[in-house]
Parts: structure tokens; C-alpha cells; sequence
């Protein structure tokens, strides 16, 4: 190894982490999950039911 390799060593260290840090930062901005497109928005049809069954008892 020569001099000049071990010059640029921590360069290419630093140049490493920063390129990480990039796509993180990219992976953050365009994450195309959403989790409220997940969530449940209330009770179904069956929660329904059993309720109605329940009043009219």
C-alpha cells in the first residue's frame, strides 16, 4: 500500500457515510408507504349487526 492509498483512506471513509446518509435521507422523502391508507376507519359490517342485534333484544 502506498502513501497516497493511505491518504485517501479517511476521504473515502468520509465520502461512504455521506453517500449513506444521501439515500437515507432520498428513501425518507419518496417512501411510498402509508400507513393510514392501512388503517381500519371504523367497525365493519359484522360489529354492526351485533349491535343492532343487541338494541332490538
Amino acid at each position: 500500500m502506498n502513501s497516497m492509498e493511505l491518504a485517501l483512506r479517511p476521504l473515502r471513509r468520509h465520502l461512504a457515510r455521506l453517500a449513506q446518509r444521501c439515500v437515507a435521507l432520498i428513501e425518507g422523502v419518496i417512501d411510498p408507504y402509508r400507513p393510514e391508507l392501512y388503517y381500519m376507519r371504523g367497525p365493519g359490517p359484522k360489529c354492526r349487526a351485533r349491535r343492532q342485534a343487541t338494541l332490538r333484544d
